[in-house]
């Protein structure tokens, strides 16, 4: 449930994906922030649906996670298929 109170941003967090079930949010975490940068590739960082993805995963994510991720993106050596 999110709220906006006057003067703040309404707040919110991921949805339910139903392909990720489980408690553990690991696999969403990773996946959309794949997500995000595929489709930054093709279409553009500002790409309203590639920010569906960057909300998701910023708001799931460890941030350790994603500075650790964001800087091997930027050296070439992310082990993911992006």
């Amino acid at each position: 449930m999110s709220t906006a109170v006057e003067g703040h941003p309404e707040l919110k967090t991921a949805p339910f994906d139903p392909r990720f079930p489980n408690q553990n949010q690991t696999r969403y975490c990773y996946q959309s922030y794949l997500d995000f940068h595929r489709c930054s590739k093709v279409r553009g960082e500002d790409y309203e649906a590639c920010q569906y993805f960057k909300r998701v995963y910023t708001s799931i994510c460890p941030m350790a996670w994603v500075e650790k991720w964001d800087e091997q993106v930027a050296e070439g050596r992310f082990a993911g298929n992006i």
